[in-house]
């Protein structure tokens, strides 16, 4: 349970850092508790989406990421990012092209946020 909550915060701050840089991804609403909520349902949809339709998406493209080699990935990561901005209110993405610099930039902050962060029991798993 507490790897999952590590895991929401360290996709909640990589996706409110990349919303603050990445051009054409906003974060909508009013005030900062409107704001917070959005991103917070965003970087939920993105998880489960990532844990439930990645995989099949994965799957059905084999052969187009075997060709790439593995490059197509990035391309199923901006889609869903794009269809999480599709789903959350208060979660905009403007284009595919910044679904996919989001996505690069959202994969580079949660290696080193995860990185710093690390789970007590990953560190004993790791040390034997």
């Amino acid at each position: 349970m507490r790897g999952l909550l590590i895991r929401f915060v360290v996709s909640f701050l990589a996706l409110g850092f990349t919303a603050a840089i990445v051009r054409g991804i906003d974060i909508r609403g009013e005030d900062v508790l409107v704001r917070t909520l959005a991103l917070g349902a965003a970087a939920l949809v993105y998880g489960i989406l990532n844990a439930v339709v990645r995989p099949v998406l994965v799957l059905l493209t084999l052969p187009i990421t075997i060709l790439t080699l593995g490059l197509f990935l990035l391309v199923l990561n901006g889609l869903l990012l794009w269809l999480t901005s599709a789903v959350v209110e208060g979660f905009h993405v403007a284009s595919f092209g910044a679904a996919l610099v989001g996505t690069l930039l959202m994969t580079v902050i949660s290696m080193v946020l995860n990185a710093l962060i690390r789970d007590p029991w990953e560190r004993r798993r790791h040390s034997r």
